[in-house]
């Protein structure tokens, strides 16, 4: 048996990708199995194909290429792709020997290293700037940039903001007890600007609990649902063209956020605990750091050789 249709017993594979998922614990991998999956499953349905063998797995990564997908992305879906053919032949859908060849389809070498986009000062405040403070959306809006461009979060991270969150601390607004990648907490200090913009959403709005961010109807009107991470996604692209940045993403702002800290005189041991990065390594990645000959930190050693 090598067929993914499996006499068009679909909920099997529904069986299987669940299997997958649930064999994940990072809600970001989840997410993105969840959506290579899926688009696997389209993409084999386009046309006729030999069954689910490493032949199919290994034009499926072509095809991936051809979209001009980075490395990282198409490594992460050909890894999901893997594990429901090892979910597979576990469950009998396929035999063992078919499983092995596509678990062996070999991934996407990685070029160097993708160090994203930053923006500058002036463009991040023409990002800022850019919703229509006027309306209720406008409001949302600009205070879900002021947290991406201000606190650094991940877009999850957004959509996941309470009020429970925002306390103060020391003295400061912060947001507290946040759960990001990995399941690492962190307390992530609020520039004052940041609860003027969440405050100038949620006051007028009538917002004291639950989800920050919300859906907001044609009409204005602020409803209960909360914002999802791909809303977050899409709303950001008209005001990034709107200032002149076209192209940026939500993670781009959290890359600004890290190399305008350290522009400001910041820490690299504080910018790695304000973002909640594991390993210091991946802050000086965002920061994009690139080293100086000129004005070289060791020639401020002054000592001397007597000759």
């Amino acid at each position: 048996m090598n067929d993914l249709v499996v006499a068009n017993r679909a909920a099997d594979w529904r069986r299987l990708k669940r299997l997958v998922l649930d064999s994940v614990s990072s809600p970001i991998t989840r997410r993105v199995y969840n959506l290579g999956l899926d688009e696997f499953f389209a993409w084999y349905g386009e046309e006729s194909r030999p069954g689910f063998t490493k032949a199919t797995v290994a034009a499926w990564r072509v095809a991936l290429e051809a979209r001009g997908l980075g490395a990282v992305s198409i490594n992460v879906r050909l890894t999901a792709v893997r594990k429901l053919a090892v979910e597979a032949a576990d469950n009998g859908l396929l035999a063992p020997e078919l499983a092995n060849g596509i678990t062996r389809v070999k991934g996407v070498a990685s070029k160097g290293v993708r160090l994203g986009n930053w923006l500058t000062a002036k463009q991040a405040q023409a990002l800022l700037n850019a919703p229509d403070a006027t309306t209720s959306k406008g409001l949302r809006d600009r205070a879900i940039l002021a947290v991406l461009l201000g606190c650094g979060l991940r877009r999850s991270e957004v959509a996941a903001l309470t009020f429970k969150h925002i306390q103060q601390r020391d003295g400061r607004w912060c947001i507290v007890d946040l759960v990001g990648k990995h399941g690492r907490v962190r307390t992530v200090p609020m520039p004052t600007w940041v609860k003027v913009a969440i405050d100038a959403w949620t006051v007028p709005a009538v917002i004291t609990d639950g989800p920050v961010f919300r859906s907001v109807d044609r009409g204005g009107g602020v409803r209960q649902s909360s914002l999802s991470e791909k809303v977050i996604w899409q709303l950001l692209r008209p005001y990034a063209e709107a200032a002149g940045v076209p192209g940026i993403a939500p993670h781009d702002c959290r890359r600004t956020c890290a190399k305008l800290c350290r522009a400001a005189g910041g820490e690299l041991e504080q910018i790695q605990m304000l973002l909640g990065h594991a390993s210091v390594q991946t802050t000086e990645r965002y920061l994009g750091t690139k080293q100086d000959l000129v004005h070289a930190p060791n020639d401020g050693i002054k000592l001397r050789v007597s000759v």
